[in-house]
């Protein structure tokens, strides 16, 4: 499916070790898409880390988009409502934002607006970044796997002897994952071996 009139909402959250890859996925989804809306969390909006400054992510992220960062629950609200988006992705999804997802926590931006979203019961695509994945996020990886409209962009362990629970999505399977979701399935295989 190549849709250049679907609204996509890519929502940001705190693993920024891994934001340079996720803006390659972003471009291709713009790419694909063409309407994109950038989210951020609190966190991915606001803290400059050694992999760069917030500053700078949110001027990558609306230049590639050409609109302007969705940084607040005032501006994530109407999500909703106004039915603003045909899909949305969060990528990253941290533990943090996995947990609060599975225990209907909607106290940040990117939370919100996922609430907001699937109440019009649109996809909501979720590209797990997170070294709990297989210990504490385990469960709540779990219960989002069984709810209806959530579907999971494919991921593999990261390091397995390293991080024995790190899992971290195939951010280069965004752009295809979008697409089965809009059609109502997961795109397979959800586990993915070793990277190569």
């Amino acid at each position: 499916m190549n849709d250049p009139t679907c609204r996509v909402g890519f929502a940001f959250t705190g693993s920024f070790c891994t934001f340079s890859a996720v803006m390659t996925a972003l471009e291709a989804v713009k790419a694909r898409f063409g309407d994109v809306t950038p989210i951020v969390s609190e966190a991915a909006g606001s803290l400059d880390t050694r992999f760069g400054t917030a500053h700078d992510w949110l001027r990558e992220m609306e230049r590639i988009c050409d609109k302007r960062v969705i940084d607040s629950l005032p501006k994530a609200e109407p999500i909703g409502p106004k039915k603003l988006l045909d899909a949305l992705v969060i990528c990253p999804c941290t533990g943090n934002t996995l947990g609060k997802l599975a225990n209907g926590i909607t106290d940040s931006t990117v939370t919100l607006a996922a609430k907001a979203h699937l109440r019009n019961g649109r996809p909501l695509i979720l590209a797990v970044s997170t070294n709990d994945a297989l210990a504490g996020a385990a469960r709540n990886i779990g219960t989002l796997l069984d709810k209806k409209h959530v579907y999971f962009v494919p991921f593999r362990q990261d390091d397995p002897i390293g991080k024995p629970t790190s899992l971290v999505a195939d951010f280069t399977l965004v752009p295809d994952t979008v697409a089965a979701a809009l059609e109502g399935r997961q795109l397979q295989p959800l586990v993915l071996g070793p990277k190569e």
